[in-house]
């Protein structure tokens, strides 16, 4: 990964942030009446963007030490303005919707003939603590995937024969594999012949 590569990265979603910024205002609920920290980050939202894409490209298993260890040490030019780690990490949930609707905008890949279907669970907490989970109480739901049971969801990704996410969705997780292959919405932009697995 070169500076020329972070730079370009970072150019895309800072236009991007630009652009979407102001339909955010417009579909955001008003808490004037609610007493708001007023100062600004001095990190930007397409910083902590970038550094999240950066990460992800890099293949690093760790954020925690890639952002301390890469980020704050090799890339204080790119990034002058960083922040203490868990204050990263509070940003990093704040931009989580900003860069689901870019991937789901701007950086989808498109359908060759070959695509290959799978889901991974996301866990919303201990499948032990899951009668007194409330934070995803009506959406989430216990499941079982290779790895045994879990509460929380399944996220289910479509990628081509190159490995660009061509589509995904989110699921309770006790929703079947091929459940989302019967919505339209989910399948229109694939085309190429069906292949059983052993599942089907």
């Amino acid at each position: 990964m070169t500076d020329a590569n972070s730079i370009e990265i970072f150019s895309i979603l800072d236009e991007f942030c630009k652009y979407f910024a102001p339909e955010l205002g417009k579909h955001t609920l008003d808490t004037s009446g609610k007493r708001r920290r007023n100062r600004l980050c001095l990190m930007s939202d397409s910083e902590a963007m970038t550094i999240l894409v950066l990460f992800h490209i890099m293949r690093h298993c760790d954020l925690k030490s890639f952002y301390l260890a890469y980020v704050c040490n090799h890339m204080r030019k790119e990034f002058p303005h960083r922040l203490s780690y868990n204050r990263f990490v509070e940003r990093q949930a704040k931009v989580g919707l900003r860069l689901l609707l870019f991937l789901q905008t701007c950086a989808l890949g498109k359908c060759t003939g070959i695509s290959i279907i799978d889901s991974t669970p996301l866990k919303s907490c201990n499948i032990k603590r899951a009668h007194s989970h409330r934070t995803m109480k009506g959406w989430a739901a216990k499941g079982k995937c290779t790895m045994g049971w879990f509460y929380g969801f399944k996220l289910h990704i479509v990628i081509n024969d190159r490995g660009e996410i061509i589509q995904w969705t989110l699921t309770p997780g006790n929703v079947d594999d091929r459940e989302p292959l019967k919505e339209k919405d989910f399948t229109q932009r694939l085309f190429g012949k069906t292949l059983p697995t052993r599942d089907t």
